[in-house]
């Protein structure tokens, strides 16, 4: 297959959802147009989320897909990466995910392998709003034996989540874990903010070998990942504070850039 950065040609780029992550890519992409990327267009619910973006704005899957992009990205939740994923794989495209915690589903994991098999695409997870993932895969070759993430996050942060049950957020005045357990169940149970858990798992020991704590912690203002792994290679003991993004206090300002990363990284002649 002739790549995009060898025939001279941009890379075409769709991007479905266009909230608060999907804006910042789809802002960029148009930025950066001279270095290579194209954004041919989005998928919305309704065309009129688009307006102002100045490039086609639409609202069925086929319709999209007709304007043949090299590599869709998926900024639109768990629902939309279950109603397009699988096709957008099978049609002969790319698919770039950033809601990586659906793929605790087990059964979509696999049809989503499968059907991206099938057509000799690809499935591209970003590394989002962590860091160490290139070390970390390197060190799962030689043998990891533990690896453990802890994400702190400023309690109204875990509003709207299961986490509102089990503790008044407007009133803690220190830190408290209350979640612990794999990286599976708390991509499931904490789908908006546990995308790092499961692309974090699935880069190493797997969703239900790799470990997860959930802090709601009153003394931070952004987000905070701290990961822990044990291996053949060394130890590795990383800390991220990242800040939120102004649109959406539970995911991390550098998300989108790590997604933008990740499709400029498509069209580089040099690349890391």
């Amino acid at each position: 297959m002739t790549t995009k950065h060898m025939d001279g040609q941009p890379l075409r780029v769709a991007l479905i959802g266009l909230g608060a992550i999907g804006r910042v890519i789809a802002r960029e992409l148009i930025a950066r147009s001279a270095e290579g990327v194209q954004l041919v267009g989005a998928l919305c619910q309704h065309a009129s989320e688009g307006e102002g973006l100045g490039v086609p704005v639409l609202t069925q899957l086929d319709a999209l897909l007709a304007l043949q992009p090299d590599l869709v990205v998926e900024a639109a939740g768990h629902g939309a990466v279950k109603a397009y994923g699988p096709a957008v794989l099978r049609a002969g495209h790319d698919l770039l995910l950033v809601s990586v915690g659906v793929l605790s589903d087990a059964d979509l994991l696999e049809g989503l392998e499968q059907a991206a098999r099938d057509s000799g695409r690809q499935l591209l997870l970003p590394s989002g709003a962590l860091a160490g993932l290139d070390y970390l895969q390197a060190a799962k070759l030689a043998g990891l034996s533990h690896v453990c993430l802890r994400s702190r996050k400023p309690p109204l942060a875990w509003r709207d989540t299961p986490a509102e049950q089990l503790l008044d957020l407007a009133s803690i005045t220190e830190p408290v874990v209350f979640f612990r357990g794999t990286a599976r169940d708390a991509a499931r149970t904490y789908p908006k903010n546990a995308n790092v858990a499961a692309t974090l798992a699935l880069c190493t020991l797997g969703l239900d070998e790799t470990s997860v704590e959930l802090v709601a912690d009153p003394t931070i203002k952004g987000n905070v990942h701290e990961i822990e792994a044990q291996g053949a290679v060394g130890d590795l003991h990383l800390t991220l504070r990242n800040a939120a993004s102004p649109d959406n206090p539970k995911t991390s300002l550098v998300t989108p850039y790590s997604v933008l990363r990740s499709i400029m990284a498509r069209r580089a002649v040099l690349s890391v």
